[in-house]
């Protein structure tokens, strides 16, 4: 590929590891300039900002929380006043726990939709006067596997995931005059590196792709920079998977 998103700005939300460092490299591969966004790990973010600066990009890291609307508005602040612009938001923070419906109380449910779904809200609204400037916007949430097929003990998960995709169809017909396209990029069954306390999820074991291997971070970074480019302008409004054939649905 080459250098199709030069001159482009991209806020990229919980970058500091697996799927989101992989699109913050990846974009950045592609020519952007990058805000690399983490809820509070710096050495993670650092460590992809050093990446993109050896390779030759642009990079800034923003160490906050997605939920917090003042949080949010810094960061947006932060990439225009670095860069100049904001033509592509990726909304991939989120947290994924797992706990039975019955055992889970409402501060755990809520803790859930606050990151991934409130999250994307709120990101969108604060970089939202930006992207409008662009001409040529996008907005990526990032989605999941377990939104699409249900899933035991995740129903704040599933819940929160399910609205990413309710979000972006309603976004794609709102900001489709600002010429922002809106889309959904749901990862499934992605091999990424896991905490010794954090066992992969269940429901991963009750899914297997056609493939015969599991995905990379890379897989799904390299969907989202296609969905930025030149090239996509005319996808909008899409949940598109990346799970090697382990769900068809829609």
């Amino acid at each position: 590929m080459n250098r199709e998103l030069s001159g482009k700005v991209a806020v990229v939300t919980g970058a500091g590891r697996n799927i989101g460092r992989a699109i913050a490299l990846t974009l950045a591969d592609g020519g952007a300039s990058v805000l690399i966004n983490a809820r509070s790990n710096r050495a993670e973010a650092d460590s992809v900002l050093r990446d993109i600066e050896a390779a030759g990009g642009k990079a800034l890291v923003h160490i906050g929380d997605v939920a917090d609307v003042k949080s949010v508005q810094a960061m947006a602040d932060a990439a225009v006043r670095q860069f100049g612009r904001i033509d592509i938001l990726v909304n991939n923070a989120a947290l994924r726990r797992e706990k039975s419906f019955a055992e889970m109380d409402h501060a755990e449910w809520r803790e859930i939709l606050d990151v991934t779904l409130d999250g994307a809200f709120h990101c969108t609204k604060a970089c939202l006067p930006a992207l409008r400037q662009s001409g040529q916007g996008s907005v990526i949430n990032i989605g999941g596997l377990s939104a699409h097929t249900g899933a035991k003990n995740r129903a704040h998960v599933v819940t929160a995931k399910a609205g990413l995709v309710g979000f972006t169809r309603a976004l794609a017909n709102d900001l489709a005059a600002d010429g922002i396209t809106v889309n959904c990029v749901v990862p499934g069954l992605i091999g990424t590196p896991r905490a010794k306390d954090k066992p992969e999820p269940a429901h991963h074991l009750t899914h297997n792709t056609i493939t015969g291997a599991r995905g990379k971070p890379e897989d799904v970074a390299a969907m989202v920079r296609f969905l930025c480019g030149p090239a996509a302008r005319y996808i909008t409004g899409q949940a598109i998977h990346a799970n090697g054939g382990a769900y068809m649905g829609g």
